[in-house]
């Protein structure tokens, strides 16, 4: 089933959406929220409630792009899941992740600077300008939270390779938000 006849299921309120949405990106939003947890009953509870948020905003919201809605969701509660579980200290993998995009993103993330939505839309037009492997290798790494380890054996290259490219995407990105008028 592809993604618009789910989400007419949504729209009919038929309970088979959750079903086929689970057959189809189950196993996509537990590796996401189990690379962001790293506990396999807390990413299945996330991605339970993904599930019932899809049920409550579908409809009204008419995803474009439904896995990725779906994504969103997930990592909403994965992070949220995290916040509660580690209180007033993080994991450190998140907090490595944060540090590294600090290099690059301005206080925009804490709600000082620009707009989220204007920086959002500049890594996105960052982005697009990149080869694909250097935008795939960016995104595997701070949208799903994979290791540099993971990232190297999905791309048959070397954990220093992978590391490499993501610091100059980083610095790449700082000239460009820097040449956009953003400044870390």
């Amino acid at each position: 089933m592809n993604d618009e006849q789910i989400i007419q299921l949504f729209f009919t309120r038929n309970e088979d959406a959750i079903s086929q949405t689970a057959c189809r990106y189950g196993g996509q939003l537990t590796r996401l929220s189990e690379n962001i947890l790293r506990n396999k009953e807390d990413a299945q509870e996330c991605v339970s409630d993904t599930y019932l948020r899809a049920w409550d905003t579908i409809p009204p919201t008419r995803p474009v792009h439904f896995f990725a809605y779906l994504a969103k969701l997930c990592r909403h509660f994965a992070f949220g899941r995290l916040d509660w579980n580690n209180a007033a200290k993080r994991k450190a993998e998140v907090i490595a992740l944060t540090r590294e995009m600090e290099e690059c993103i301005p206080a925009a993330w804490q709600g000082t600077g620009p707009g989220d939505g204007q920086v959002s839309e500049l890594v996105g037009s960052f982005l697009r300008e990149q080869t694909q492997e250097n935008r795939m290798i960016f995104v595997r790494r701070y949208w799903y939270g994979d290791s540099a380890g993971e990232i190297a054996r999905r791309y048959g290259i070397t954990e220093s390779a992978v590391l490499m490219r993501l610091s100059r995407t980083r610095s790449k990105l700082a000239s460009y938000l820097k040449q956009e008028g953003i400044y870390v």
